[in-house]
């Protein structure tokens, strides 16, 4: 078995500046890797799985639903890629869109009764999902995890959202 150079247990130094930014890169991949097939037992996506659970804490605050930007701001994504996933979950008849009353341009997306049905079906089993990911952690690690992510979060919302640091040309995460 190969030794992993970049494993924090395996760093004869201190480890280079990115080492932190490519385990949360291998880590994100390697969630992906286990939450893809989980959601596809409930024929959705991870992405549609995203606009789900936001329209239905939409509900849960008391909104008809949420307009197609305000789901990007939520999700994190561009409006383009938002709207391809509410294209394909409306095509399947889990959500709906209705123009707004206020502004007949903007479009406004809600759970469908079917939509609604998918997310509680998935709700049910989802605790034992996160604590079977999340399973190598113990409390006090997770709560170390959640308080580290936070500060890195509310760094990361802080900057600016482009960066001159690196070339346009760069293409990838590293």
């Amino acid at each position: 078995m190969a030794v992993d150079r970049t494993h924090p247990q395996n760093l004869k130094s201190k480890p280079p500046q990115d080492s932190p930014f490519r385990e949360v890169i291998r880590v994100f991949g390697l969630l992906e890797r286990q939450m893809n097939p989980y959601f596809a037992r409930f024929g959705i996506s991870g992405a549609q799985w995203g606009v789900l659970r936001q329209l239905h804490r939409a509900e849960l605050d008391g909104l008809a639903g949420l307009r197609l930007t305000d789901l990007s701001e939520r999700l994190l994504v561009r409006p383009p890629s938002v709207t391809g996933v509410v294209d394909r979950l409306e095509r399947v008849g889990l959500v709906q869109r209705d123009s707004l009353s206020t502004d007949g341009r903007a479009k406004q997306v809600s759970l469908t009764t079917e939509g609604r049905a998918t997310v509680e079906r998935v709700l049910e089993v989802h605790p034992l999902q996160i604590d079977r990911v999340m399973g190598g952690l113990n409390p006090k690690e997770m709560t170390e995890l959640a308080r580290l992510l936070y500060k890195l979060r509310l760094h990361l919302t802080a900057l600016p959202g482009d960066s001159s640091a690196t070339p346009a040309s760069a293409g990838s995460l590293r």
